[in-house]
């Protein structure tokens, strides 16, 4: 259900396990909005990443037919991402609720680096 993100614009809240099931199936293309020394620790396998510090729409990857959704560590920056896309005239709203921290608590895999 789509409502108001508090960074602006609209939000849909999708669960890790809606992401990983549409990962899966090859219908969500996940772009995790981490900084580099947090992907270099740990990240979500398949995701692709731009950095929120600096966060250009147009350096967005082309969902080719996916639903692009943000992710990050908690859920904030996922949302001001969102947030920062639907500013630059993108349709994107949808983050993973809880970012890495919810992904790994539903017992999904990540990878190192």
């Amino acid at each position: 259900m789509s409502q108001p993100n508090p960074f602006g614009g609209r939000i849909t809240h999708l669960s890790p396990q809606d992401v990983e099931a549409g990962m899966a199936e090859g219908t969500i293309l996940l772009v995790d909005v981490r900084e580099p020394d947090e992907i270099g620790q740990e990240r979500i396998p398949g995701a692709q990443v731009l950095p929120l510090s600096v966060f250009d729409a147009a350096a967005l990857p082309d969902p080719e037919g996916k639903r692009l959704v943000f992710s990050c560590r908690s859920g904030q920056r996922s949302q001001r991402a969102a947030a920062l896309a639907q500013a630059a005239g993108l349709p994107y709203e949808e983050h993973m609720m809880g970012g890495i921290i919810g992904w790994k608590a539903a017992g999904f895999d990540t990878e190192r680096g």
